[in-house]
């Protein structure tokens, strides 16, 4: 059966509620968020922040297609502008309803979230190359503080920024590689944008202790996880294998019941148990022949509430280069708004005077900061310029593969609503970099990055190759595909 139209007159009173309930709550959200001495420049971004949130908080698919049998906007677009699109629907609607139409706002307010995004990410990334939109930022590799070609090359290829990760090399490494950035720059071209990663704390494997001389963990076995020094304690018969883990307050924090993801979650286990200061686990799941458990290996805990600072004594030690040396700094393992506080307060001390001007990349890679994201942004576009980097690796053990696609569009929104830039990252076109020749679904994969305004390469052997598949990939998507929206061009294949 067709649906019924209704009547505009009716959508008109929905939409006014509508309206006054977003005013109401989003006004509760900025009065918590106010505290945080947001900026002038990020005050309509809070703003729209907060009425997307309280937006959200309704299933608006009745309206959507109510509104869509009538040929008007179904608001699935909106992110950028939540109440100036409403507005423009109900005048819509009234226009319909008989009343003479009269554009609600004028072009510029319509469009001010988007101009305030691409503002954003010009000053973070710098001018896109003319045939994309989208920046491209390169992990360095080692081998970049020793040759300047590197940079030449990048450079050459219109790349507009680079990532240095601070859990590799040292401040001797690291100045080289600016100091052969900034040399490569090309004449009349800005120098490439300098991002450093810190490293944050390393929740890993460290030594393995095999048991009833076993040499793969299987699906039903027992391991036990001790602090770095206790690998030789006493554990129950039934263990095959005892391993540490480097970070003992995540021994601590972690409770029977709660899922222990080992190796990209290679290995999933349950904790079962708690023996003193020993945690016990039973495998739920590994490859039918096994996995051979290596030190530093990744150890996730996603249903475990740890209160780890994410920036650890390392951390401090490295701002001191970063905060002199680079236009960005990427935040891993931020958790929560106290941890972006506890930041910026470094920065102030370091820099004093300017602090506020450098980049803050918010990593997110665990459950608990894709449940607080509005505030960790927030905290921190309030005082200083902001993207978000979707850590899909890490983010994906934590959440789990099944949730990974719907959870990475959901951050692109939140962040458009927020309008703040946001790096698509991890394993983009990780095959072609790696071996010189893509896959299928990496290809497809990567073509999505075009939502979002920067898209991160890691290193490898065939770098250059994968930045001129990119560089042609997401020209052609953007012609396409914005953000949400399809960009309806001439079909060229058809014609």
């Amino acid at each position: 059966m067709a649906d019924r139209v209704v009547p505009p007159a009716t959508l008109i009173i929905e939409i006014d509620a509508l309206i006054q309930s977003i005013a109401v709550d989003a006004q509760a959200m900025l009065a918590e968020w106010r505290e945080w001495d947001i900026a002038p420049g990020f005050q309509p971004c809070a703003q729209n922040l907060a009425d997307y949130l309280a937006l959200r908080r309704h299933d608006l698919r009745p309206l959507q297609r109510a509104l869509m049998r009538l040929g008007l906007s179904s608001l699935g677009r909106l992110e950028s502008r939540v109440v100036p699109a409403l507005i423009t629907v109900r005048a819509a609607l009234a226009a319909l309803n008989g009343e003479i139409w009269r554009a609600p706002v004028d072009d510029d307010t319509f469009f001010a979230g988007d101009a305030r995004l691409a503002a954003a990410a010009e000053a973070l990334f710098g001018t896109a190359r003319r045939t994309r939109s989208a920046a491209l930022m390169v992990t360095c590799p080692t081998e970049a503080a020793d040759d300047p070609a590197f940079m030449q090359h990048l450079a050459a290829r219109g790349v507009e920024a680079l990532r240095i990760n601070c859990a590799h090399d040292g401040p001797a490494q690291w100045e080289r590689m600016i100091a052969h950035a900034r040399a490569a720059t090309l004449p009349g071209a800005p120098p490439m944008k300098v991002f450093m990663d810190l490293a944050g704390p390393k929740l890993r494997t460290g030594k393995i202790r095999a048991h009833h001389h076993a040499r793969h963990v299987f699906t039903g076995d027992r391991i036990a996880i001790v602090a770095p020094d206790a690998i030789d304690c006493k554990v129950p018969a039934d263990v095959r294998f005892t391993m540490t883990c480097t970070l003992p307050e995540a021994i601590a924090a972690a409770a029977p019941g709660q899922r222990l993801l080992i190796d990209d979650g290679h290995v999933a286990a349950m904790i079962t148990a708690r023996e003193g200061p020993m945690l016990l686990a039973d495998v739920v799941r590994t490859r039918d022949k096994g996995i051979k458990l290596r030190p530093e290996k990744g150890i996730n805990l996603p249903d475990t509430a740890m209160a780890i600072p994410a920036l650890t004594a390392a951390d401090r030690a490295a701002l001191a280069f970063v905060a002199k040396h680079a236009d960005g700094i990427g935040y891993s393992f931020v958790q929560n708004a106290d941890d972006v506080a506890a930041l910026q307060a470094e920065l102030a001390r370091l820099r004093p005077h300017d602090w506020d001007r450098m980049a803050l990349v918010l990593k997110i890679e665990t459950a608990r900061a894709v449940s607080e994201l509005p505030e960790i942004i927030v905290r921190a576009a309030a005082r200083q310029p902001v993207a978000v980097m979707i850590a899909r690796g890490d983010l994906a053990i934590e959440i789990g593969f099944a949730r990974l696609a719907e959870m990475q569009e959901e951050i692109l929104w939140i962040a458009e609503a927020a309008q703040v830039p946001v790096i698509w990252a991890t394993q983009v076109l990780e095959q072609l970099v790696k071996e010189g020749m893509p896959n299928r679904g990496e290809l497809t994969d990567a073509a999505m990055g075009a939502r979002a305004e920067c898209v991160m390469l890691n290193k490898g052997p065939y770098l250059l190759e994968a930045i001129d598949w990119l560089d042609t990939l997401l020209g052609r998507m953007e012609h396409h595909l914005h953000k949400k929206t399809p960009q309806l061009r001439p079909l060229a294949s058809w014609a």
